[in-house]
């Protein structure tokens, strides 16, 4: 018998395939079962178009076999079979694909479309055998067909007898090498494992021989016995009618799939039938996986064609801020590659990502709206995520997201959306206010916030890093510009400010000079009431991003620019003066003490602990 020889550029994606183009090995069975689908929807389509013929679903199923003694493992369908013709055609040529050009002749009709590429996926057979058998005897025909393959030495085709129509492929398992176990490709229970992972919404049955203890009949005695069992589920939950499934039916879906052993706060469920089809069942958590703010964490929706798990993380499907969303899509639609693991970034999967972020907004909103509990509940795990989804890709999806971040309020001592702390501001409030540190008990004593408070104006917590890089980017909300209660202009009016003196006006530039380089400015300051020294800053970088961007590499010469601001109306104010006019020494100890000082109410480090130190003793004696 002759052997064949593939096509040059065949051979070598056969090569590939043989070394593993895909990750993980143990895909090969979905792929053929997949094939086996195909097979069995031909027959179908057929009937649709042949009134002599009849479609019984329950005739069509799929078989698989293990033999661990021969080290065989066999799958039989009972679909259309192929001719000598289409051997050659689909399985001499890879990536001519019987089922692809099938696809385009039989779009969609009453619910059954065509999987995958045959040619493709067949060839992961050789990832896991040396060996693969193909008999086959097509619809309508008397004559099978044997093709047989070694792997890149080519191909044989013979005829041969077989009763029934349909395919049946049998692959002569690979031997154990040193960092691979082939032997796991027959054992039954890691069939069974790969088949429910990736093909259990198949809609034929995929039939697997299980031994089962049953009494012998007058005896109390039991004996094994052999039954043929269905291996996948073959309805999954999202083809199933809403209206059928409760909230419980959702909750043990998630669970079940591994999704996170939380109970979610919410479930979407879509059924999009319109420029693209696809359904799909989307989860937003109640907490955050034990990995989810680390570099291991991989985001993305479990991604199903017509049934077939695909890909078990669809990165694309998700926007980074909403990267905590649990779930999974199945479209009649979707393109595929040649290794199937990676989707073409086509306009079907770009509308699917489009319309799911749609949906996840849409929902959340929702959910702040009717059930705030739960909502503030779901924040506090995800929030920081939703604020960086405002800072990242220079603020691109910040509309998408600015409605459902919270901050604390100074005022009302709750978390509270940026539409209701604008809709709560007095007519003469020209800004959002807002002050960043580490807790809200240490920004409730900021000394810069004193004249905010006065004023009656509420003032923003931001206790979290990104807080304010999310804020500058976002630069305004509803006209209203953010501003920190630390800016050197804080836009308020003071009429009863007192005028500083000829003499102060020196004497603040002679601080200044003590200071060189370390601030900017000294001033009186219009914002203190009962503290004697603080901080204010001009620019766009405050303090807490100082030091937030000191703690990175490579940003250790970033700095706020800082302006120290002095209470006029304070005793140690009056201090400072006596000794700018009769002892410059303890002028120059003193300013220098105010300077540390405020250093330390904004938790800067001080340069030199020992000489603060010493400056404070020194002025004890």
């Amino acid at each position: 018998m002759k052997t064949k020889q593939f096509k040059a550029e065949s051979k070598r994606l056969l090569e590939m395939m043989i070394h593993s183009i895909y990750t993980h090995k143990e895909i090969f069975l979905r792929e053929l079962i997949s094939n086996a689908s195909d097979a069995m929807d031909k027959i179908y389509y057929k009937a649709l178009t042949d009134e002599t013929m009849t479609f019984d679903k329950e005739a069509y199923k799929i078989t698989i076999e293990p033999n661990k003694e021969t080290r065989q493992l066999i799958l039989r369908d009972t679909g259309i079979g192929m001719t000598k013709e289409e051997l050659e055609e689909n399985l001499g040529t890879i990536a001519k694909s019987g089922s692809l050009a099938f696809k385009a002749e039989n779009e969609s009709k009453d619910g059954h479309d065509i999987i995958g590429q045959f040619g493709v996926g067949f060839y992961s057979a050789f990832m896991v055998a040396d060996t693969v058998t193909v008999v086959t005897k097509p619809f309508g025909s008397d004559v099978a067909y044997k093709w047989e393959s070694h792997g890149i030495d080519g191909y044989t085709i013979e005829e041969v007898d077989k009763e029934t129509v349909g395919t049946d492929i049998t692959l002569h398992i690979k031997a154990n090498e040193e960092e691979e176990n082939y032997d796991e490709y027959l054992e039954p229970y890691r069939l069974r494992s790969i088949i429910k992972k990736y093909s259990d919404f198949i809609r034929y049955p995929i039939e697997m021989e299980e031994t089962e203890q049953r009494p012998v009949e007058g005896s109390d005695e039991t004996e094994d016995v052999t039954v043929m069992k269905t291996v996948n589920s073959m309805i999954p939950i999202w083809r199933k009618n809403k209206r059928e499934l409760t909230d419980e039916d959702y909750v043990n879906f998630y669970q079940e799939k591994r999704y996170g052993f939380d109970t979610p706060v919410k479930h979407i469920h879509i059924s999009a039938d319109g420029a693209v089809r696809y359904q799909s069942i989307l989860f937003i958590p109640e907490q955050p996986s034990f990995d989810y703010y680390s570099k291991e964490f991989e985001k993305g929706l479990e991604l199903y064609a017509n049934g077939v798990l695909i890909m078990e993380k669809c990165s694309d499907l998700l926007p980074d801020h909403f990267s905590f969303v649990k779930g999974m899509v199945d479209s009649e639609d979707l393109s595929l590659n040649i290794s199937r693991e990676m989707l073409q970034h086509d306009r079907q999967l770009k509308l699917i990502a489009k319309n799911i972020q749609s949906k996840i907004k849409t929902q959340l909103e929702a959910l702040l709206r009717d059930d705030r509990e739960k909502y503030e509940t779901f924040y506090q795990a995800f929030g920081r995520q939703l604020k960086f989804g405002i800072y990242n890709d220079y603020g691109m999806h910040k509309d998408s997201v600015k409605e459902l971040v919270l901050f604390h309020s100074a005022k009302e001592k709750k978390l509270v959306t940026l539409a209701e702390y604008v809709a709560a501001m007095p007519e003469e409030q020209k800004y959002i206010y807002y002050a960043s540190g580490e807790s809200t008990d240490r920004l409730d004593k900021l000394p810069q916030s004193e004249l905010v408070k006065d004023k009656g104006f509420d003032i923003l917590y931001f206790t979290e890093e990104i807080d304010e890089f999310a804020i500058q980017m976002l630069l305004n909300y509803d006209g209203k510009e953010f501003k920190s209660v630390t800016s050197s202009d804080l836009g308020i009016e003071q009429t009863d400010q007192a005028e500083t003196t000829e003499t102060q006006v020196e004497m603040f530039t002679a601080m200044q000079d003590v200071l060189a380089g370390q601030v900017k400015e000294v001033k009186a300051s219009s914002r203190l009431k009962s503290h004697p020294v603080c901080f204010a800053t001009d620019g766009a970088v405050s303090i807490e991003m100082e030091k937030i961007l000191k703690a990175m590499p490579n940003n250790q010469d970033v700095a706020a620019v800082k302006i120290l601001e002095l209470n006029t109306s304070h005793d140690v104010f009056k201090a400072i003066e006596a000794a700018y006019a009769a002892d410059r020494p303890k002028f120059e100890r003193y300013t220098k003490l105010m300077y540390q000082q405020a250093l330390l109410m904004e938790g800067l480090p001080i340069e030199d602990p020992v000489a603060f130190a010493n400056e404070v003793c020194a002025l004890m004696v």
